[in-house]
């Protein structure tokens, strides 16, 4: 059981990822607009910003936990919410000269402070135990149901405050986000790292990704948040193809992201039962459920329920990789396999973002999402396997 302090803590980084989450769903929801108004004739770089944020997230997620381990993780998360209020000022600034690739450059930043605020997770593993790690990264995450619903309706809200500097409020409402959380986690007490650990004899890394928990753990959060990206990225531009209101997108988007992250109040508990390698396979399954709802017609209630799944899908196969991977490494350790880990997911995320249009361009929203079942066959695969070789060792003692 968790102490009073403890769950003061793992809520106050709820509230944390809620805010960065919000950023990101602000970003999402609103650059694209806000490119169209900063750009000329040609609009096709208008999605550049929302990549921009993705490939931020990229390449800063190794840094940002080489940084927390030396600074410590409260310092960290800090400068990073720091970073993100200076991208979200640029993107003001921008949007008020109207230059557009100042936009962009602010977009990276506030990408940076997402690969900050992904250790939020794993920052609540340290407060809360090894016995409750599953639920303290399942609470953590629960803060993104916040996000699905406020973060779209600042920008909603806040677009027209400073016209004609249409979106100008909005990125100045992820500068007041980052305030917030600053003042979250300047609450939060977040144990160091102890002198002995600090000096024990680490492994390289080439052998730690060897392991094939490591494997199985890195490929489902790679695979769960990618088909994420892939599908749902395409997914305004399928359903405004086949006819459907951009509003209809909107909430069928504001759905998933509750979807994604409302299971995460049971999650930790599902895992306790149940073990990580069986909410893997039923987070893969999941999956293809959602790929055949998509695939079986264009009406708003099939993106409505694909979209839905798709949502637990990642739930599941995200914090069931997530909590896989805090067993595969030693306190010494952490940062360098935290960092490889979150790199290897949000370059997949980076990844899977840029090719989403593409493909739903060139070739269809079914393609789109044929391209997503043999990845999650591979973690089914694996799932299984994995399953099967530790009944095994249980059954040999």
């Amino acid at each position: 059981m968790m102490d009073r302090r403890t769950k003061i803590s793992i809520l106050l980084m709820s509230g944390c990822q809620a805010l960065m989450n919000s950023t990101t769903s602000i970003m999402i929801s609103s650059a694209a607009l806000a490119s169209l108004l900063l750009l000329g004739d040609d609009k096709s770089l208008a999605t550049l910003p929302v990549t921009a944020v993705v490939t931020g997230t990229a390449i800063a997620t190794i840094p940002a936990s080489l940084f927390m381990r030396q600074v410590g993780r409260k310092m960290g998360f800090m400068f990073g919410a720091v970073i993100g209020m200076t991208g979200a000022a640029i993107c003001s600034y921008a949007i008020w000269i109207g230059h557009f690739w100042a936009f962009v450059f602010g977009a990276i930043l506030v990408g940076m402070y997402t690969a900050f605020g992904n250790y939020y997770r794993f920052a609540a593993v340290d407060i809360a135990g090894e016995k409750n790690r599953s639920k303290a990264v399942s609470y953590v995450l629960a803060g993104g149901v916040i996000a699905g619903f406020i973060g779209p309706q600042i920008a909603s809200h806040s677009k027209d405050l400073f016209a004609p500097f249409l979106y100008m409020g909005s990125y100045l409402a992820i500068v007041l986000l980052g305030f917030l959380a600053l003042l979250f986690i300047s609450f939060v007490k977040i144990p160091k790292m102890h002198i002995p650990d600090h000096e024990q004899a680490q492994r390289p890394l080439s052998e730690i990704v060897r392991q094939p928990t490591f494997i199985v753990a890195v490929l489902s959060a790679m695979i769960g948040y990618g088909v994420m990206s892939l599908v749902m990225t395409a997914t305004p531009l399928a359903m405004v193809g086949c006819g459907h209101q951009p509003s209809d997108s909107f909430n069928v988007i504001s759905w998933h992201v509750v979807a994604m992250f409302g299971p995460s109040f049971f999650t930790g508990n599902l895992i306790s039962r149940f073990g990580e390698y069986k909410i893997i396979l039923l987070g893969a399954l999941l999956g293809v459920s959602s790929v055949i709802v998509s695939l079986s017609g264009l009406e708003l209630a099939n993106f409505y329920i694909a979209l839905v799944l798709l949502g637990l899908s990642w739930n599941f196969m995200f914090i069931g990789g997530t909590t896989l991977v805090t067993t595969t490494y030693k306190p010494s350790e952490t940062a360098k396999v935290q960092g490889l880990n979150d790199f290897l997911v949000f370059g997949t995320v980076a990844t899977a973002s840029l090719m989403s249009g593409q493909l739903q361009e060139r070739f269809g929203w079914d393609v789109v999402n044929y391209g997503a079942l043999p990845l999650l066959a591979v973690v089914i695969l694996l799932a299984f396997w994995s399953l099967r070789t530790h009944s095994r060792r249980v059954a040999a003692g």
